[in-house]
């Protein structure tokens, strides 16, 4: 199996993160990257530097807009007088101050302040010098994956850093920029009637939940942390199931704190088989290790047998598949449970390519 990453992953270094009002140091480190790296590399799997497939794969997804905040904003915030050393937001649109408008159909705000609140949705996604390269290299890692498959592969791995399931059409969150998954199943859907995403990260994926929301042709499928009390708050619930064209396409399977590994393996064998049921050609599975016990933002009790058990769940699924790295904040654990579920997916899959 090929596994697609790129050492620019790691020039994103965010210095500052907001937890309970307080500025501590983030979660989200280039070293998250680098444990998997070698975990992944101690089971024969070679690092291979994806090709550069441009914008374009990003712009399925992502609002142009977006994308052009995206890449200047370091370097426009770094004109303000006083500027801190990361692009934070401090000021956030909403629709209760224009009753007859949602937020998004309100003039976009040209000030690169203005605008940080606009595009970024929270105080996880510190933007920094080396961000943009990060997330390019990031999302083509998640397209040369992709393409692997369209290919002929039967799966390949993208080491996505930073990840990507909280990131909206026009919105980064959750240590977010662009949502690799839906990139990948886009580019999959050039080739495959219907794709099927499946996300056992803790967190609900509410951006690709949102991208989806209104179609048929992308299966989403989530059990996480319930967010009655948990990020991402308002959205991951049980009653979302898809709108219009995409009713009985989107399927959330919240779980209580505390929930163990055989209620998590149970939930993940759920969302297999419904979508199954939706008829899905190709999978995208995005990998998050944060449900385990010792991950620093985990409230569940997955134990580490528990992810070699799902890579053999989902590499019994007899479809071309696509891994994508999402959250995992343990670097202890990650460096073991990666390749703990990589190793069971492949063996479940043998003869592997």
């Amino acid at each position: 199996m090929k596994l697609f990453f790129s050492r620019t992953q790691l020039d994103h270094a965010p210095q500052q993160l907001m937890v309970s009002g307080r500025i501590v140091a983030p979660f989200e480190v280039p070293e998250r990257a680098e444990r998997m790296a070698a975990g992944l590399s101690r089971l024969g799997l070679t690092l291979t530097e994806p090709d550069d497939a441009g914008l374009a794969p990003l712009t399925t997804v992502h609002s142009d807009h977006y994308l052009d905040f995206l890449s200047g904003a370091h370097g426009r915030f770094q004109q303000l007088a006083n500027a801190g050393p990361e692009v934070l937001p401090n000021a956030h649109p909403h629709v209760s101050a224009t009753p007859d408008l949602a937020p998004r159909e309100r003039p976009r705000p040209t000030g690169i302040i203005g605008q940080a609140g606009w595009y970024v949705g929270d105080m996880a996604c510190a933007i920094g010098a080396g961000t943009w390269p990060a997330i390019y290299a990031s999302a083509q890692a998640a397209v040369a994956a992709a393409d692997a498959v369209l290919a002929g592969a039967h799966q390949a791995m993208a080491l996505c850093r930073p990840p990507g399931h909280h990131a909206y059409h026009d919105r980064a969150s959750g240590f977010c920029f662009v949502n690799n998954a839906a990139v990948a199943a886009q580019r999959l859907r050039e080739k495959y009637k219907r794709v099927g995403i499946l996300d056992f990260d803790t967190h609900h994926g509410d951006g690709t939940q949102a991208i989806f929301y209104r179609r048929s042709d992308v299966f989403y499928g989530s059990t996480h942390t319930s967010p009655r009390n948990y990020y991402p708050h308002f959205f991951g619930y049980a009653d979302e199931a898809g709108f219009g064209e995409g009713d009985k396409f989107n399927l959330n399977i919240p779980l209580d704190e505390g929930t163990d590994g055989e209620a998590f393996l149970a939930a993940n064998r759920q969302l297999i088989v419904a979508a199954l049921a939706a008829e899905v050609d190709a999978l995208v599975i995005s990998a998050g290790w944060d449900a385990h016990r010792d991950d620093p933002l985990s409230r569940l009790n997955v134990p580490t047998d528990a992810f070699s058990q799902l890579g053999r769940h989902y590499g019994d699924i007899p479809l071309p598949t696509v891994i994508v790295q999402e959250g995992g904040y343990s670097l202890t654990a990650i460096e073991t449970l990666a390749p703990a579920f990589v190793s069971a997916f492949l063996n479940a899959r043998k003869p592997a390519d």
